[in-house]
């Protein structure tokens, strides 16, 4: 506890999932919060969460897609807290399909909020981070980012964007002295809301199909189990706070092994 008291911490993708789990966790840790989803309303029972354990809290309407949004969300933070410490770039969709059904419609939606989002975030809250001293910003990739998946094509895309992204945004701030800090994060498969809203087209398939986490995780992952929302927060509170101060540039790899190599399948 208070590892980041006195800290300002933004949040997109909030709402629900992982955004939820971090802003719980960087609550739990004394940091100051600004949420954001499309909707206030939408973020309302987190915001609850974070009251119940005395923490400030600010729910903010923002589609990370749009630049005016962007200016008008770090004026309204810099209004109320004079400051951002931590960045938590956890905004994406994913568009499970093979490349030859993805309508390209489908391929712009999600490298819109994918990248276009993680870098309008990173262009107005870095100048706000300098402003007050340095900071850390935390991007949300994925393992999937990290290597092909069939059927995950677009998504393996805009995460495999971001998690460069994060590099020579690291090299630029590390260049500036600013004492920002930039790191990616790459989870596996998480059990979250998510997989249960997208259907996956299979290539002939008559109707799509659910992906099932738990399922997934079993059969992907060595450890034999999806990961849970708070054991990638538990990430990124390390990455927000002092215990990460000489990393940057770096991945954080949260996926039960997934990336370490072939397993036997159970």
């Amino acid at each position: 506890m208070g590892q980041l008291n006195n800290k300002v911490a933004l949040v997109t993708g909030a709402a629900s999932g992982i955004g939820a789990a971090c802003a719980r966790a960087l609550a739990h840790e004394g940091a100051r919060l600004a949420l954001s989803d499309l909707t206030r309303e939408s973020m309302a029972g987190i915001c609850r969460e974070i009251l119940s354990v005395g923490t400030e809290v600010m729910p903010l309407a923002l589609d990370v897609t749009q630049e005016p949004d962007w200016i008008a969300a770090i004026a309204e933070i810099d209004r109320a807290y004079g400051r951002i410490d931590v960045l938590v770039a956890n905004a994406g969709i994913c568009v499970m399909s093979p490349v030859t059904q993805m309508s390209l419609d489908e391929w712009h939606r999600q490298m819109a909020v994918n990248v276009d989002g993680v870098f309008l975030a990173a262009k107005h809250a870095i100048p706000a981070m300098r402003r007050g001293g340095g900071g850390s910003v935390i991007i949300m990739s994925s393992a999937a980012g990290m290597r092909g998946s069939a059927n995950f094509s677009g998504y393996c895309a805009s995460k495999g964007a971001v998690r460069l992204f994060a590099k020579a945004v690291a090299l630029e701030c590390a260049r500036a002295g600013d004492g920002i800090r930039v790191n990616s994060v790459h989870p596996g498969v998480v059990d979250t809301p998510l997989w249960g809203t997208i259907p996956l087209a299979a290539e002939g398939a008559q109707a799509p199909r659910i992906i099932d986490p738990h399922r997934m995780g079993a059969s992907d992952a060595p450890m034999g189990r999806a990961g849970t929302p708070d054991e990638i927060a538990a990430g990124v509170v390390f990455l927000a706070s002092d215990a990460s101060s000489y990393m940057t540039g770096a991945e954080l790899v949260l996926d039960g092994g997934i990336n370490a190599g072939a397993h036997p399948r159970r």
